[in-house]
């Protein structure tokens, strides 16, 4: 075998003329590797190789370093010989672990990706989009604890699309301490909270959209938002006493919610509480009026916001002069 690969070089020249070319095939037909183990010596003619076969380079390589010699086939015929020359290929244990390229999927995660929750975490946004219950008090609550903790000067961002303690159908799901509670520890942040109301902000999430940072508190264009005078749970088979207790109870924490409204929108708390005694529906500038809101988020308003002159530049343009005060 090595000796075969030795003569490759010189069988492959470029021929030159017919003569040469003739000359090639005939030496191609009698180039041959001896049939190792066998008992008769019958030449085996090679079909045309490449030269610049990189297999064929690395084999040649292994044959001149080799101190045993390449014709010993392994006693066993099962086995095919020489496999033994070369390093078996590594198979990747997922295929999330396959190196990424540059001109394809460049910003593909090496890793699989965590849960969306953890996801959005990782860039500071808590988003709300589930009805006020337990669970997504207690998810909510901790994220805000956590990012403080990792950095309590940055701000976070918390997305709001939420019908409230109760579903879009106005059945009761949760009670009203779980929007207070959330208000509470936002409260308690030492972050600016930026909110963004996207799709609805009914109720208790509208208290907390509200309850951002003043002039971080944004919707989008077609975002609605609703604030409603809170409900009795269902009383069952209640007694007469109990019911009474529970609708004690909601109208305190009617009285509650109108309060914190007022403070946050800058409205008195008559006004407030005269619109809340039938829901009151706002979309995104009717929202701004009300000081829910400070600013509606569409696309190019900062560029356009900016380019917008001030009055007396405009009077300055049109030649009006402005009369000096008395």
């Amino acid at each position: 075998m090595a000796a075969c690969l030795r003569v490759l070089p010189a069988a492959f020249s470029t021929p030159s003329s017919a003569a040469n070319s003739s000359s090639l095939r005939r030496r191609s037909l009698n180039i041959g590797c001896s049939a190792t183990g066998s008992k008769n010596s019958a030449r085996i003619p090679m079909p045309p190789i490449n030269p610049n076969d990189p297999f064929l380079a690395k084999l040649a390589a292994a044959a001149a370093n080799s101190p045993e010699p390449l014709d010993t086939c392994p006693s066993s015929s099962d086995s095919p010989p020489y496999l033994d020359l070369f390093d078996s290929p590594k198979l990747m244990a997922t295929p999330a672990q396959v190196e990424r390229s540059v001109s394809y999927n460049e910003h593909r995660p090496r890793k699989p990706p965590p849960d969306l929750p953890s996801l959005l975490l990782h860039g500071r946004i808590v988003y709300i989009g589930m009805p006020l219950v337990p669970a997504v008090t207690e998810l909510v609550v901790a994220e805000l604890m956590y990012l403080q903790w990792v950095d309590p000067k940055e701000p976070i961002y918390m997305y709001i699309n939420s019908t409230g303690t109760t579903r879009d159908d106005g059945e009761t799901v949760g009670m009203e301490t779980e929007g207070f509670a959330i208000y509470d520890s936002m409260m308690q942040m030492k972050n600016e909270i930026h909110t963004v109301a996207v799709g609805a902000a009914i109720g208790q999430a509208c208290l907390l959209l509200a309850a951002g940072t003043k002039g971080r508190r944004f919707m989008m264009p077609h975002a609605k938002a609703m604030i409603q005078q809170p409900k009795v749970p269902s009383s069952g088979l209640m007694p007469a006493s109990d019911v009474l207790i529970r609708a004690k109870e909601a109208i305190s924490n009617r009285d509650t919610l109108v309060e914190l409204l007022a403070k946050h929108t800058e409205n008195s708390v008559e006004t407030v509480a005269n619109v809340m005694r039938r829901p009151f529906y706002m979309d995104a500038k009717r929202a701004k009026e009300f000081g829910v809101i400070d600013k509606i988020l569409w696309r190019g308003q900062e560029k356009i916001m900016s380019d917008i002159l001030p009055p007396e530049e405009w009077d300055k343009l049109a030649g009006i002069k402005i009369p000096d005060p008395f």
